[in-house]
């Protein structure tokens, strides 16, 4: 089993940076991939970022070149660096983690961006 434990989150006017960060514990062989999604009002739950094994990275349209995700696998822990942070960002942010062919997600961290 695995857990994960998120933090990071908070309130920030437009504009602001937050770092959210995800340890995952437990029975942990290896890790596939670590990434960061989003659920808004009524709608399903939405990638933000990932980083997979190898180090590649994924992001979606709306936060390219503002949001960075990253890892350090000695931590088994994933970042995501949240620049230029504007209201649309609001959400509560989950972490999810691909681990020995098992899917784990973390119980979300609120993020409010005012305007």
């Amino acid at each position: 089993q695995v857990q994960l434990v998120e933090s990071g989150g908070g309130l920030v006017q437009a504009g602001g940076s937050l770092r959210l960060s995800c340890a995952a514990s437990g029975s942990i062989f290896s890790i596939d991939a670590m990434g960061w999604y989003r659920q808004p009002p009524g709608k399903p739950r939405e990638l933000v970022a990932v980083i997979r094994g190898g180090g590649s990275t994924n992001y979606a349209d709306s936060v390219k070149g503002r949001f960075t995700i990253s890892r350090d696998n000695a931590k088994n822990t994933v970042y995501l660096q949240m620049n230029s942070l504007k209201p649309e960002d609001t959400d509560v942010y989950y972490c999810k983690v691909i681990a020995g062919g098992r899917l784990y997600w973390g119980q979300g961290t609120q993020v409010t961006v005012s305007s």
